[in-house]
């Protein structure tokens, strides 16, 4: 009952918190695909890269977060207490379930699929478009998924640098042993979490290639 009452109580404080939840989730997944796609490209295209590309990708992913979160804040420009740094931690976090999906998704396509394109005289920038990113977004888009429930539990751990979220109620319910303020930042956070993934199941199974799709037509 007390965590019902808080919540009607301080709506608008939630409501708030939530947004800077989202937007630090949305923004650095949107920046973390718009990296990791094309790197993950780039290795299907360039294997010698391969090492060095995930290689980086899995050491971030070793880092406990708040020591990265740590390390950030000195650097110039891009540093400093606040959701920049937050957002930057983010990214970093989230580019080796994407860049690797996509890696997957790309190499697991038929071979015999693109070499039916190839026969059709396709260039490689074609059969890339035309045939491997479509038949690989299923993969993409689970990599996507994945990062994206990751980045908003992370997200929570933010507030102890001045990102905001709501990891600000959690952080102060554990300053102050209140219960309430855990569950109040907690449970808004789980179910972010919960529609964040059931959101990118569905866009992941309506994108995904149906059964047959991969024949190509002339």
């Amino acid at each position: 009952m007390e965590l019902w009452e808080f919540f009607v109580s301080n709506f608008d404080e939630v409501l708030t918190l939530t947004g800077e939840h989202l937007w630090m989730v949305f923004v650095s997944i949107s920046v973390a695909a718009v990296i990791g796609i094309p790197a993950g490209i780039v290795i299907t295209r360039k294997p010698a890269l391969e090492k060095g590309i995930l290689g980086f990708a899995n050491v971030v992913q070793t880092i406990p977060s708040l020591a990265l979160f740590g390390f950030l804040i000195p650097l110039p420009v891009l540093g400093g207490i606040g959701s920049s740094t937050a957002i930057l931690a983010l990214i970093l976090y989230a580019l080796l379930p994407i860049t690797r999906s996509t890696y997957a998704g790309i190499k697991g396509v038929d071979p015999s699929v693109k070499e039916a394109g190839r026969g059709m005289g396709m260039t490689d920038l074609q059969l890339l478009w035309q045939v491997e990113i479509p038949l690989a977004l299923g993969v993409i888009l689970a990599g996507i998924r994945v990062a994206a429930i990751t980045s908003v539990g992370i997200a929570t751990i933010a507030a102890a640098i001045g990102a905001g979220g709501l990891g600000m109620y959690i952080f102060r319910g554990v300053a102050g042993v209140n219960t309430t303020l855990i569950l109040a930042g907690s449970i808004p956070a789980a179910l972010l979490a919960l529609l964040t993934d059931f959101g990118l199941g569905w866009v992941e199974r309506l994108l995904s290639p149906r059964p047959g799709s991969e024949a190509l037509s002339s």
